[in-house]
């Protein structure tokens, strides 16, 4: 295995469902993945209306939650699945071009999500 690639597992984490035991490290790698794609202060107004960007930002999230101890995979919260699907969804919508940017946080012109 190559150096820095994260160790798979060989069955199903201590106290977790066997049906959804992710490889060890998809947590932390997605993570850093949302780190990397969310749009902080300092860029947000040269990259609020990339598309693309947006989505990728708000699917990275999705991933983050889904891979998470207390995702819905894992607790069956029909609340948090809900939460999941609404950051897929928003994302989607960047994606097919049906959001457009919300106007600048800082200025007081709508709220980003």
């Amino acid at each position: 295995m190559p150096s820095g690639s994260p160790a798979l597992s060989s069955g199903p984490s201590s106290g977790t469902d066997p049906a959804v035991a992710w490889p060890l490290g998809s947590r932390e790698l997605a993570e850093q993945l949302q780190r990397l794609l969310v749009i902080d202060g300092r860029d947000w107004h040269a990259l609020k209306s990339q598309k693309p960007r947006r989505a990728a930002e708000q699917i990275a999230s999705a991933l983050v939650h889904l891979l998470s101890d207390d995702s819905p995979a894992h607790r069956r919260d029909p609340a948090a699945h809900a939460e999941a699907i609404a950051l897929l969804e928003h994302g989607l919508g960047w994606l097919k071009g049906e959001r457009s940017d919300p106007g600048c946080p800082s200025h007081g012109h709508g709220s980003r999500l």
